[in-house]
């Protein structure tokens, strides 16, 4: 249930929706809203949603049952014994409302939204770390977790719904927070969750393939991933990557002003890197006339990227660019994305979030670039997703790896042979991939495969520390497992 935080503040259905149609009053005064029916309480105002698996129109009896005060619908209800407000969108509708009853708080802190297939999470908490570096309050709204500038809570989504939303950015406020960074989902975008926030700049890291499984075409993620510019204030600052294809493309479409990021495309702000180890990477950063280095204890191409990204957002909101650098070198690691772990054994040994056939790509690049042995990569597909990428992420695995482990990631309710089977359709010599189902031992075989100046990736899961087989969520964490391996084999290393 969204409420004003102080219980003072109240919407007028009229004043916010001028072209809804309302039946049953004049206008309607909103202190409350909610959009589940059973948790509606006498005076609320019912939204009703439609959403993938149940139509909120048809409890709308319900609602009215419970005591709502009026219902926001999209379509008439002449039966209904209540004031019903018509609007084409209810989703929309539904995240402005919310923003509303919070005060509308993104308009009183300065909010900075990250989009894309890859890099949201990584680029989030370089551009937060940034601005806390150079002693600005900020919080943070990601995969990793919701920070509001005093407390953090854990993430069931990597965007939250808009009831949550608006409180987490109320509460960001309330904390005397400068600036709210927020990772933005496609999946958020297409439910609109961010209808009613005004985003202050906007980075668009990439977009390549993702969740067909819910989009269906990659034209309509696409399409999701571009309506994150519909959310940009007048005068908010839009950061693209002018090396990535699909993100250049979008510089068309925005009419306010843009920075643009590259590496090998012409670019406002331009990296050149100047060398790369297994535990560091050097590189120059440029931005007009002004080059000073970087350097960085995580690795990659890819997170060269995402520090151009934050940079830009550090030097539009008036960071001078020896700030921006200390922000981002302050940043060891980020958990669960290309995170490597240090137990003294003579191999490098990297934990990844990657579960696209680009991540897994750009991740194994990014070590090949820095290893002089043999590239051992422990992957698997998540299950009841998009199964059309399957063979595409084998693929990526065979042509940038010397010895692929297929392995459990998170089956769900789908079999797990059926996934693994979908994975190795991608590999052009199948006979070759070790396959082992339980997570835990391929983990082990990959590590007890591994000789001196060779490197393993642990991909797919990253933070995460369970795997959801069914409907059961059960404690597992690629970084502990193989922590704890490395560990008890210490001595005989």
């Amino acid at each position: 249930m969204q409420v004003c935080p102080d219980r003072q503040c109240r919407s007028h259905l009229r004043t916010l929706f001028p072209e809804a149609t309302l039946v049953g009053s004049g206008d309607v005064e909103v202190r409350a809203c909610v959009c589940d029916s059973r948790r509606v309480e006498p005076g609320d105002l019912y939204v009703a949603i439609v959403g993938t698996r149940h139509d909120g129109h048809e409890f709308i009896a319900e609602a009215i049952h419970r005591g709502c005060a009026a219902v926001l619908s999209e379509r008439p209800l002449p039966e209904a014994t209540v004031p019903v407000c018509v609007v084409a969108d209810t989703r929309d509708a539904y995240g402005r409302l919310c923003q509303a009853l919070a005060g509308d708080p993104s308009r009183h802190v300065k909010t900075i939204g990250v989009t894309g297939t890859n890099g949201k999470t990584t680029t989030s908490c370089l551009i937060a770390r940034m601005f806390t570096h150079a002693g600005f309050r900020t919080g943070l709204l990601g995969t990793l977790g919701y920070f509001d500038g005093d407390r953090c809570d854990d993430a069931a989504w990597t965007t939250p719904p808009a009831d949550r939303m608006a409180d987490y950015l109320s509460r960001m406020v309330a904390n005397e927070c400068d600036y709210a960074v927020m990772e933005i989902s496609s999946h958020a975008l297409a439910q609109s969750r961010l209808a009613g926030v005004q985003l202050d700049a906007l980075c668009v890291t990439n977009v390549r393939r993702d969740h067909l499984d819910y989009h269906k075409t990659i034209e309509d993620y696409r399409s999701a991933k571009a309506k994150s510019l519909d959310y940009l204030a007048p005068e908010g600052l839009a950061v693209v990557n002018a090396d990535d294809p699909t993100s250049a493309a979008l510089l068309s479409k925005i009419d306010g002003p843009v920075l643009s990021v590259g590496i090998h495309a012409a670019a406002e702000i331009t990296a050149t890197v100047v060398e790369r180890h297994l535990s560091e990477q050097t590189f120059l950063l440029t931005a007009g006339n002004d080059t000073i280095p970087v350097r960085t204890r995580m690795i990659g191409l890819h997170h060269v990227y995402n520090c151009l990204e934050a940079a830009a957002i550090g030097l539009a909101q008036g960071l001078d660019l020896p700030s921006v650098v200390r922000g981002l070198e302050a940043v060891d690691y980020i958990p669960g994305r290309l995170q490597r772990i240090e137990c003294g054994q003579p191999f490098g040994v990297f934990v990844d979030y990657a579960h696209t056939p680009d991540a897994l790509s750009g991740c194994l690049r990014a070590l090949r670039s820095v290893v002089g042995g043999r590239l051992i990569c422990v992957f698997g597909a998540g299950g009841d997703r998009d199964r059309e990428k399957r063979p595409l992420m084998g693929r990526a695995v065979e042509e940038n790896s010397d010895l692929a482990i297929l392995t459990n990631d998170n089956p769900r309710n789908e079999p797990p042979a059926a996934i693994l089977g979908d994975l190795l359709s991608g590999f052009a010599r199948p006979s070759a991939v070790q396959v082992i189902a339980d997570r835990r031992e391929a983990i082990h075989f990959a590590l007890d495969s591994a000789r001196p100046g060779d490197c393993v990736l642990i991909a797919g899961k990253g933070h995460e520390q369970h795997q959801i087989i069914g409907d059961e969520r059960l404690p597992l964490d690629d970084y502990e497992i193989a922590a704890s391996w490395l560990y008890e084999q210490g001595i005989e290393m």
